[in-house]
C-alpha cells in the first residue's frame, strides 16, 4: 500500500525537539524520507552549546521506525549553512521535495527595554532562517524545472503565529518576524508557481519547549486524553500541505491547535471615507474617522482562551 508521501524527500529544520521533531516524524511516517535539521542548543534564547543530540536522536527514531532519516546539525540564519543543509538533502535522496521551515527563538522583551541585539537575534532565525532555506529550495527546483522542461513537485510550509496576527505585547521581534515569514510565503507562493510550486504558512498553537510559560495556566488533561496543545495535533496538517492533495492549497495561511484548522482570509476593509475635496483636511478627517472608534473596544485582538476554547487552571 503506497503512502501519500512515498518517494519524496523532506527538509525540517528545528526538528530536534517540539513541533519540528513531530513534523518530521509525520512526514516520516506519511513515507518522506526526512533530514532532520536541529542546531541543537539547549536555550530556547539561542543559548548554550550546539550539539547534534536533538537531531540524531528524531532521525534514528525515524529509522527504527523502518523510515528514511539523515541529521543535519546547522544553524539555518547562516546562508552557507542553509545551503549544506538543501544540498545535503539532494546528495543523499536525489532531490528535495518538501522544506518545513521550523526553527526558531525566543528572546521576549517589552519594546521600551529590548536591545538591539535581541532584536537581531529573533529576526534572524526566524525571518532569515525562513529566507535562507527557502532561497536554496526554490533555486533548486527552478534548475529542476528548466532541465524538465516542465513543472517539478515542491512543496513550502512555513511557521509563522498568532503572535502576528493578534499582537503579543512583550515579542514585537517574534511578532515582527513572523509577519514577515507571512509576507516571505505569500510572495514566495506567486514567484514559485509556475514550476510546480506551493508555499504556505501555519500558526500553530502547541505546548513546546518555546511556549512552556505562554500555556503554564492551561491545564493538560488528567484522563489520558491527548492534550489540546500536543504538537502532534499540528503535525497532521503540516503533512497534508506537504503532500500531492494540497496542489492547489497556494499562499494561504492557517490556525492550527486542538483538533481545529482556520484558514486565515487576507485583511479586509473595515471602513472606507472619501474626501469632499481634493484632499482631505485635518478637520475632515476627525469628522469622519473619530467617530468610528469612539464606540469600539480600544484593543479587539482576540483572547487565548477564547479561541482555544481552554480555560486556566
Amino acid at each position: 500500500m503506497s503512502l501519500p508521501l512515498d518517494g519524496l524527500s523532506a527538509i525540517v529544520t528545528g526538528a530536534g525537539r517540539g513541533l519540528g521533531r513531530a513534523e518530521a516524524l509525520e512526514l516520516a511516517r506519511l513515507g518522506a524520507a526526512v533530514v532532520v535539521n536541529d542546531y541543537g542548543q539547549p536555550g530556547r534564547d539561542g543559548s548554550g552549546e550546539a550539539s547534534a543530540a536533538p537531531a540524531e536522536e528524531v532521525a534514528e527514531e525515524i529509522r527504527a521506525a523502518g523510515g528514511r532519516a539523515v541529521a543535519h546539525l546547522g544553524d539555518v540564519s547562516d546562508h552557507e549553512q542553509a545551503r549544506a543543509l538543501v544540498e545535503l538533502a539532494v546528495s543523499t535522496y536525489g532531490k528535495l521535495d518538501i522544506l518545513v521551515n521550523n526553527a526558531g527563538i525566543l528572546r521576549d522583551r517589552m519594546i521600551f527595554s529590548m536591545t538591539e541585539d535581541e532584536w537581531d537575534s529573533v529576526l534572524r532565525v526566524h525571518l532569515k532562517g525562513h529566507f535562507n532555506t527557502t532561497h536554496f529550495a526554490a533555486a533548486h527546483w527552478r534548475s529542476r524545472s528548466k532541465e524538465s522542461g516542465g513543472p517539478v513537485y515542491g512543496r513550502i510550509v512555513n511557521t509563522s503565529s498568532e503572535a502576528f496576527l493578534a499582537g503579543s505585547a512583550g515579542q514585537p521581534n517574534y511578532a515582527a518576524a513572523k509577519g514577515g515569514i507571512v509576507g516571505l510565503t505569500t510572495s514566495t507562493a506567486l514567484a514559485l508557481a509556475k514550476y510546480g510550486v506551493t508555499a504556505n504558512a501555519i500558526c500553530p498553537r502547541a505546548r513546546t519547549r518555546m511556549t512552556e510559560d505562554v500555556f503554564a495556566g492551561f491545564q493538560e488533561p488528567k484522563d489520558g486524553r491527548l492534550d489540546a496543545l500536543a504538537p502532534e495535533h499540528v503535525s497532521p496538517l503540516v503533512g497534508y500541505l506537504a503532500s500531492p492533495a494540497a496542489a492547489k492549497v497556494n499562499g494561504q495561511l492557517l490556525v492550527v491547535h486542538g483538533g481545529m484548522v482556520a484558514i486565515v482570509e487576507r485583511p479586509r476593509v473595515a471602513a472606507k471615507f472619501d474626501s469632499s475635496k481634493e484632499t482631505f483636511s485635518f478637520d475632515e478627517l476627525d469628522e469622519l474617522i473619530s467617530p468610528y472608534y469612539e464606540d469600539r473596544p480600544p484593543n479587539e485582538t482576540f483572547a487565548a482562551a477564547e479561541v482555544l476554547g481552554l480555560k486556566r487552571g
